[in-house]
Parts: structure tokens; sequence; C-alpha cells
């Protein structure tokens, strides 16, 4: 069930890409869409999560700060920021190795979360069953540095994000967690508007109805449910084996492709899949089974 739960999570952040699609070819920036989805989220989390201000030490303090970041402001920032520069399958691609590195990382400092060699196994042919959706029969990949440095980057953000959530979660409450890193998200993203490019979206714009249910969309569901339920999910399941159920994700993405924006599927991405699931089957399997 802990699996199910951490699965339908990243169903639907695979599906967030449509609504992100609609409001950027509306005029709006990544960074205001995340931020207006983060200050909706950090709304809706006080009504639940208000007692407490600040956690009990200020390394704990510091570790929301850096939840926030790493979660937040400089994943959003890194990922979408790489699209300017790189393809889409690239990105992709190089984000998806987000599983890889949180395992590497996370047993670095953790023993408990180290994987055994038929998860490790299981992850790499779960990678490769992910190229091969993302691909979906192009077989085109263009290098492109400042693109595919930032995407790395947006994954190992990630990465980082869950072995800071490693170390907090036991300490606090999901929906503690979940608000303190919707609001240092908020914070550390406010200083990019006033060096790059000022906050610029109109009442109008945000009274529109395609764009009202999208944004609602985003800040209510996908984040605020989804980092709520995902935190609790890394705490039931340890951050390692949450994670790669993010393999499921280009998934989702391309079947949501397919019913909503009539996209293509060929041979090669259904045979993307059979991979992915049998990789994710492997690593996600427990020891004694």
């Amino acid at each position: 069930m802990n699996y199910l739960i951490a699965i339908l999570v990243v169903c639907v952040w695979g599906t967030t890409f449509v609504s992100s699609k609609v409001l950027l070819n509306a005029g709006m920036t990544p960074a205001e869409i995340f931020l207006i989805r983060f200050i909706m989220a950090y709304v809706c989390l006080c009504a639940v999560s208000h007692k407490r201000l600040w956690a009990k030490d200020w390394k704990d303090e510091l570790t929301f700060l850096g939840l926030g970041i790493m979660g937040g402001s400089l994943y959003f920032l890194t990922e979408n920021e790489a699209l300017v520069y790189s393809t889409t399958a690239n990105v992709s691609i190089l984000v998806s190795t987000c599983p890889l590195l949180t395992a590497l990382i996370v047993s670095i400092f953790y023993k408990s979360e180290r994987m055994t060699g038929r998860q490790i196994a299981g992850s790499f042919i779960a990678f490769i069953g992910v190229v091969l959706v993302i691909l979906n029969g192009q077989l085109i990949l263009e290098l492109n540095p400042r693109g595919d440095i930032l995407a790395l980057t947006a994954s190992l953000t990630w990465a980082l994000y869950s072995l800071f959530m490693k170390r907090i979660m036991g300490k606090y409450r999901s929906d503690y967690i979940t608000r303190k890193v919707f609001g240092y998200g908020i914070i550390t993203i406010i200083p990019y508007f006033f060096i790059f490019e000022p906050f610029d979206v109109s009442t109008k714009t945000l009274t529109e109805p395609t764009i009202f249910c999208n944004l609602l969309f985003l800040g209510l569901v996908a984040s605020t449910g989804g980092y709520l339920v995902w935190s609790w999910a890394m705490k039931q399941l340890g951050a390692v084996k949450a994670t790669n159920c993010i393999y499921i994700q280009p998934l989702v993405t391309m079947i949501a492709g397919i019913v909503i924006l009539s996209e293509p599927i060929t041979p090669m991405g259904i045979g993307g899949i059979i991979v992915t699931t049998i990789g994710m089957v492997l690593a996600l399997r427990n020891k004694k089974k």
C-alpha cells in the first residue's frame, strides 16, 4: 500500500507538465508559476499546521532551509531553465537520473539505505526503460552543455532534498515539514525577481478560468497534497525506495501526452514501459521477497 501511495503521487506529478505548459503558453514564466503555486500551498498548510513556527534547534532550521531550496526554488528553476537551452529529451533523461543519484548520496551517509546488487541492477534497468520512453522512437539527442548541466543540477538538488528529508522526517509531522519547505521555497525564490526578471502577472490573467484552474491544480493537488503525501511516503519507505518510484513519472507523462495532446506512441515507447516496469519491480522488491 505504501508503494501504491508513492506511485500515485508520482502519477500526479507526471501530469503537471500539461498544466505548466498551458500556463507557459499564456505568458507566465517558470518562476511566476512556482511562486504562485507555492504561496497557495503554503496558505493551505498554514490552516492545518500553524502552532509551531521554528524548529527545535538551529540545525533543524537550516535543514528546512536546505529543503526549501533543494526541493523548491533551485530545483524548479534549474529544471525549467534547462529546457531553454536543451531539448526536452535531454532534460527528461538527465533529470531521470535522480533515483540513481539519490541512492548513491544517501548510501554514503546511511548504511541502512544501501541498495542490494539486485536493486542497483533494477534501478539501471528502469533508467534504460525511461530513456526508451522519453525518446519514443526519435533517437535524436543533441549536446547542449549549459542546458544539460542545469538538468543534472536539478537531478542533484532533488537527491539532496531526499538526503535532507532523511535527517528531518523522524522528528516532525509531515504537515509541518511540508509547510516549512514551501515557506523557504517562497523566500528563496524572491531574489530571482529582483536580479533576473520582475514578477509581472496581471489580475486579469489570474482570473481567466483556464489559468485559474491550472494554478489550483498545481497549488492544491500537486504541491499541497503531493508534497505532503510524499513526505509521509519517504518516512514509511525510506528515501531511496520512495525516490525509485519517480521512474514511473515519464511513463505517466507520455500517456498524458497521448491522451491530452494526441502525441504518437512507438514500439520503442511501449518497450520502454515494459523495461521500466521490470526494473522498478527489481529495484523496489524487498530483500526477503
